[in-house]
């Protein structure tokens, strides 16, 4: 159990700081840039292959994340990555002003997503280290809260800021202005967080040194690999996504799309009014309901609701595709569907790796391994996904989005959807929701 450290200040002073300093840099990556990218007229394809590449950021940071505590303390590399990934937020600014503008872009937002998936891992194990069980499940809502708050701002308030710049100063100097500030707010919250965070040392060992810690690793590793029916569950994890990865991708750019070529034809500030404000609420709410809903309900019984919760209201984007609405009403209330049922059916796959695949000796190590292969797949799909749009039109594209739903939810009904016997099944930890909340709002 852990236990509250002295001289540890409030939490109301330093939960806010630390999850939002968690959330936007994430949604800088994951959706920010592909809207930026989209205004400097950057086909979808391109688009979504270099996004996705970097996305690899969270697929592999369970593998160096044991090497953070060689650190003296988990409140040092906190801040650091804070102070790492705004400057290098502040490199994307510059970087557009570059000859070579978009490889610039693509290397300063890959050192972000780094810094970002590294902090989020230190993020987490400073918040677990500094509070008791109890102070832990009473801020637990807290966490949740201000990470997405860095969607508000992020894909609310500063696509709205990005899209009246555009008009007014042009669209480099909006973008640039946009980076600008999301550095500043990085730095900020870095300075910040140096001051109010608790320490959260880590505890040295005699053989705590790097060799010790990949040897520990790999047996970590070799043992989730050795669990039972593992490569179905992987497989499972892989294909949850399937649909909802590539309607995340190229949903927002089919906004923005001209209305010629088959898209809405909304500006950036429209996209951030019905995309970041809206559907985010929508979103989290969805996610609330969903939670609730598998409770009342079990995993095993609910496993196929949640799967069609998640993929069903896709039929939204192939009504805006057929129909092209215009008015930003009914555009908004078909998002808010889409981002509702995304919440909703979310919980299943989070669930299902927390009590089916995560369960044994290294608990908590299993769960971060099964959120990166959760992350490798919205990855794999959105790599593809920027391809099969162009092949198909918007309108078709949509159609096969909800076909790829269909073997998960084949798959679901022929797995046990309850944790396979197997040797030394007792946990080191309890798996924390945190590092799944980047992947959720991806």
């Amino acid at each position: 159990m852990a236990h509250t450290q002295p001289h540890v200040r409030n939490p109301k002073l330093w939960v806010p700081s630390l999850y939002l300093a968690q959330g936007l840099p994430f949604f800088a990556v994951a959706i920010v840039a592909n809207q930026m990218f989209k205004s400097m007229g950057v086909p979808n394809d391109e688009i979504n292959h270099w996004t996705a590449l970097i996305g690899f950021a969270w697929v592999f940071k369970p593998l160096w994340s044991p090497f953070l505590e060689l650190a003296s303390s988990k409140k040092l590399v906190v801040v650091g990555f804070q102070l790492l990934g705004g400057l290098c937020l502040g490199g994307v600014a510059l970087a557009l002003h570059a000859p070579f503008w978009f490889a610039a872009c693509i290397a300063m937002l890959a050192l972000v997503a780094i810094a970002s998936a590294t902090h989020d891992i230190a993020c987490d194990g400073l918040y677990i280290a500094s509070l008791t069980e109890k102070g832990q499940a009473a801020y637990a809502g807290w966490t949740g809260t201000f990470f997405n708050a860095g969607k508000f701002f992020t894909t609310g308030a500063l696509l709205l800021l990005a899209g009246r710049l555009e008009k007014s100063i042009g669209v480099v100097p909006a973008w640039t202005a946009c980076f600008a500030i999301l550095a500043a707010i990085m730095v900020a919250l870095a300075l910040y967080n140096s001051w109010v965070l608790p320490p959260a040392r880590n505890t040295a060992g005699a053989d705590t040194n790097a060799a010790a810690i990949a040897r520990t690793l790999w047996q970590v590793i070799v043992e989730y690999f050795r669990k039972p029916g593992i490569w179905v569950s992987i497989l499972f994890i892989i294909l949850f996504r399937a649909g909802e990865a590539q309607v995340q991708s190229i949903g927002p750019l089919f906004l923005r799309e001209a209305r010629n070529l088959g898209g809405l034809g909304l500006s950036t500030t429209e996209v951030g009014a019905v995309y970041g404000t809206v559907g985010t609420v929508a979103f989290i709410v969805g996610s609330v309901a969903g939670g609730y809903f598998t409770s009342w309900l079990s995993l095993k019984r609910a496993i196929l609701w949640l799967i069609l919760a998640l993929n069903l209201p896709n039929l939204a984007f192939y009504f805006l595709a057929t129909w092209l609405p215009t008015d930003l009403t009914v555009i908004g209330a078909a998002l808010s569907l889409e981002m509702f049922g995304y919440g909703f059916g979310f919980v299943g796959l989070i669930l299902y790796m927390m009590q089916v695949v995560a369960p044994g000796k290294y608990q908590t190590a299993h769960y971060a391994f099964s959120t990166g292969i959760m992350q490798l797949g919205f990855v794999l799909f959105k790599l593809v996904s920027g391809d099969i749009q162009i092949a198909l039109g918007y309108q078709h594209f949509f159609v096969w989005v909800m076909l790829s739903a269909l073997p998960v939810a084949v798959l679901s009904q022929l797995i046990p959807m309850s944790a396979r016997p197997q040797p030394d099944a007792h946990s080191d930890a309890q798996p924390d929701g945190q590092s799944a909340r980047a992947a959720t709002a991806e």
